[in-house]
C-alpha cells in the first residue's frame, strides 16, 4: 500500500494528528483497494493484508471500511478470515495483528462473519459477559455467525422482564423472537381475531343456549387458540446458532432425520443469514415438511375436539337424562373430519401462513421497521383478510367432502362464519 500524501498543514496536538493521519492513509487504502477491484473486474481475486486497527469497525461488522463496501456488488461476499490457528486464544474484542480480508463470491461465510470487536462493543455497552448468554448464542459468538445487530435485539428483548424470561428460558421464543422482535405482536393480533371471530360466531349460533353450553363454547374457543397459535408458530422464520447434531446420543436415524431437518428453514421465504445458505430445494423442502407439520397439528386437533364434544354430551346425558330422549343431531365422523381438515391446514393454511409470515411480515415488514404503527396495522388487515378468505375455502371444502350440509339456513353472509365454528352438533371444524 502506498503511503498517505504528506501535508504542510500542523494540525495542531499529537493525538489530534494521529486521527488525521489515520484518515488520510485510510482514504487512500479505500481508493487504492477500489481502484484495484475495478481494474480487475468481477473475475479477480483481491487479498488485503492490513494492520488490524484498520478494520477493527468495519461497516456493520463486516470489516470493511464503507468506502469500500459500498462498491461492492450485491452478489459479491465479504469476509473476514482470521488466523484459525490463533482462534481458541483470542479473546473477544482483541485486535489481531493483521486481518485478511477475502472478497469473493465463490462461497457463503461459514465461520468469523462478523467483527468481533464491534460484537465486544455491543456486549460492554449493555453490560453483559459471554457466559450470561443462552448456549446456543454463546455457539454462535464463537464461531462468528452472530451479527452485531442480532446480538443488540437480544439485548433489547431482555429489557422487558416477561419476554425476556421467554428469550432465556425456550429456545423456540428465542430463534423466533431473534429473528422477528415483533413475533409476539403477530401472535396476539391472530389470537385476537380467532377468539373474537370464534366467540361471535358461536354467539350467533347458540343465541340464549349460550351460557348453558359454556362448556362446548369453551371448548371450541381452546381448540381454535392452540391451532392458531401453531399456524403462527411452525411457519416463523428463526435464527438458530445450534449445529445440526449435538451431543445427544440418538439412533443414527433420527440423528440423520435431525440433521437433515437443522438444513431447512422453517420459513421457505426467509433470508439467508451468515452460516445459512438456502437454495431452491431447500425452501421446496419448507413447504413441504410445514405443511406436514400443520397437518399433523389439524389432525391431532380435530380428534380431540370431537372426541371431547362426544365426551361432554356423554356427561350431559348422565346428568341430564331427558336428553337421552331428544332426538339427537348427527354426530361428526370423527376419522374423516380429521383427515379433511389435517389436509385443510398442510395445504390451504400452510401456504397462506408461509406467505404472511416470510413475504409480509419478514420482508415487506423490514423495509418499514421504524414505522411500528404501520407495521402492525399491515399485519391485523393482511390476517384479518387471510381468517375470512380461509373461512370460505373450509366451507367450500366441509360441504364438497360432506362434512357440512349444502343447505341455506338464512340470508346472512355471518351464516357462512358461524357454519364453520362448531363441532360439537355438526359435521364443522374451526377454520385458521
Amino acid at each position: 500500500m502506498s503511503s498517505p500524501p504528506n501535508y504542510s498543514t500542523r494540525f495542531g496536538s499529537q493525538s489530534y494528528l494521529s486521527a488525521q493521519a489515520r484518515v488520510v492513509e485510510e482514504y487512500t487504502m479505500s481508493q487504492i483497494i477500489l481502484q484495484t477491484i475495478e481494474d480487475d473486474g468481477p473475475s479477480g481475486l483481491l487479498l488485503v493484508v492490513t494492520g488490524g486497527t484498520h478494520v477493527a469497525y468495519g461497516y456493520k461488522g463486516t470489516g470493511l471500511p464503507a468506502r469500500v463496501f459500498r462498491k461492492l456488488q450485491q452478489k459479491n461476499q465479504s469476509v473476514i478470515l482470521l488466523d484459525p490457528e490463533r482462534q481458541e486464544i483470542r479473546r473477544e474484542g482483541e485486535v489481531p495483528i493483521a486481518d485478511f480480508l477475502w472478497y469473493s463470491a465463490a462461497q457463503p461465510c461459514s465461520r468469523n462473519c462478523f467483527d468481533r470487536a464491534e460484537i465486544a462493543r455491543v456486549m460492554n455497552a449493555a453490560g453483559k459477559r459471554r457466559d450470561a448468554l443462552p448456549k446456543d448464542l454463546q455457539q454462535g459468538l464463537d464461531l462468528g455467525l452472530v451479527s452485531p445487530e442480532v446480538l443488540q435485539n437480544f439485548f433489547d428483548l431482555e429489557k422487558y422482564p416477561y419476554i425476556s424470561e421467554l428469550t432465556h428460558g425456550f429456545q423456540g421464543f428465542r430463534e423466533r423472537l431473534l429473528a422477528d422482535p415483533k413475533f409476539l405482536h403477530r401472535l396476539a393480533i391472530e389470537e385476537a381475531i380467532s377468539i373474537t371471530t370464534t366467540l361471535l360466531a358461536q354467539y350467533q349460533k347458540r343465541k340464549e343456549k349460550f351460557m348453558e353450553e359454556l362448556d362446548y363454547v369453551i371448548t371450541d374457543t381452546v381448540r381454535g387458540t392452540v391451532v392458531d397459535f401453531f399456524t403462527v408458530w411452525l411457519p416463523a422464520p428463526t435464527i438458530s446458532f445450534l449445529p445440526a447434531a449435538n451431543d445427544v446420543n440418538l439412533p443414527e436415524s433420527f440423528e440423520a432425520l435431525k440433521g437433515l431437518l437443522g438444513t431447512i428453514p422453517d420459513n421457505a421465504f426467509q433470508k439467508s443469514f451468515a452460516g445459512k445458505d438456502w437454495g431452491l430445494s431447500h425452501r421446496v423442502a419448507s413447504v413441504i415438511i410445514g405443511g406436514l407439520k400443520l397437518a399433523s397439528v389439524g389432525f391431532i386437533s380435530s380428534i380431540g375436539a370431537v372426541t371431547s364434544s362426544n365426551i361432554l354430551f356423554g356427561v350431559r346425558r348422565v346428568i341430564n337424562p331427558t336428553l337421552a330422549k331428544s332426538p339427537q343431531n348427527k354426530r361428526s365422523p370423527l376419522l374423516k373430519t380429521a383427515l379433511v381438515y389435517g389436509g385443510f391446514l398442510g395445504i390451504s393454511a400452510n401456504l397462506r401462513y408461509q406467505i404472511i409470515a416470510g413475504i409480509v411480515e419478514h420482508r415487506i415488514s423490514d423495509q418499514f421497521s421504524d414505522q411500528t404503527l404501520f407495521v402492525n396495522m399491515l399485519s391485523f388487515v393482511v390476517r384479518t383478510i387471510n381468517s375470512y378468505w380461509g373461512t370460505q375455502q373450509w366451507i367450500d371444502l366441509a360441504r364438497f367432502t360432506g362434512l357440512q350440509a349444502r343447505k341455506v339456513e338464512g340470508d346472512s353472509p355471518n351464516n357462512a362464519a358461524v357454519e364453520c365454528q362448531t363441532t360439537d352438533e355438526t359435521y364443522n371444524t374451526d377454520d385458521s
